[in-house]
């Protein structure tokens, strides 16, 4: 018997044994729980390194916690400072761009067509009400394992009508983003990182008056007036943050493009 796999993620411990014991009751699930973002790491860390990976997260929309490397680039969910504040919806996009063969169903409260939006984006099979029985819950992990999307029926219109502004959204923000000059959009990236004037001036070995300038550009180019709606634009666009190892010197090309 091929038995599943599965890994459920909720800081709630009650409910978060209550549904481990449930499902563990099936003949063909294992299952362990985890009760915050690093304890979930830390468990998919400790399989994959033991060669038996989890199929399938179940994660809590409400989670909380930290999780150092792990920030949300496209994903505009909760923001957090420089370890990033990591919700239920940003650990998806963290395991899915690290074990992009997890399958992860979010566990809701509440139905919400934005944050299941935001949830299909970020990496998810599935969102699932917490007050499902047992027996869609299973239906649902089954069926992500075979590749299927599940999404409860009332929410359905409502996801579509989301991802279709999003798609809206994330082209006219990609126009944007094309319009600016290779320096600006390095300056851009160094923003999107979170670095300050004075510190993209020595990491670009630019004077803070020439950063300046290319900042007040890049918010013109993009129709915002603050960085952080720049930043946010950025982020629907796909620009990530500038690599923020030991600074080196631009080559000529780039020099010249100052």
């Amino acid at each position: 018997m091929v038995r599943i796999r599965v890994l459920v993620v909720d800081d709630h411990r009650i409910f978060a044994e209550s549904l481990a014991a449930a499902l563990a009751a099936e003949p063909d699930v294992d299952v362990s729980a985890a009760g915050s973002g690093p304890a979930a790491l830390r468990s998919l860390e400790r399989a994959a390194a033991e060669g038996r990976r989890f199929d399938v997260l179940l994660v809590d929309a409400d989670l909380g916690g930290t999780v150092p490397g792990v920030r949300p680039a496209a994903v505009p969910v909760r923001e957090g400072g420089e370890d990033g504040l990591v919700d239920g919806l940003s650990l998806v996009a963290g395991v899915r761009s690290a074990q992009p063969g997890v399958r992860i169903v979010v566990l809701a409260e509440r139905d919400d067509a934005r944050r299941a939006a935001l949830a299909l984006q970020a990496g998810a099979s599935g969102w699932v009400a917490k007050d499902c029985s047992l027996s869609r819950l299973l239906t649902v992990i089954r069926g992500v394992l075979r590749d299927e999307t599940h999404l409860p029926p009332a929410l359905l219109t409502g996801v579509l009508r989301e991802l279709t502004a999003a798609r809206k959204h994330r082209t006219e923000s990609e126009r944007l983003v094309e319009s600016l000059t290779p320096r600006e959009r390095e300056v851009l990236r160094c923003m999107v990182a979170g670095l300050g004037r004075k510190a993209v001036a020595e990491r670009l070995y630019l004077s803070p008056h020439t950063v300046r300038t290319h900042m007040q550009n890049v918010l013109g180019k993009l129709g915002v007036h603050s960085t952080l709606a720049a930043v946010a634009l950025a982020r629907r666009a796909g620009v990530g943050p500038v690599d923020l190892g030991p600074p080196g010197r631009m080559g000529p090309e780039e020099s010249n493009s100052a």
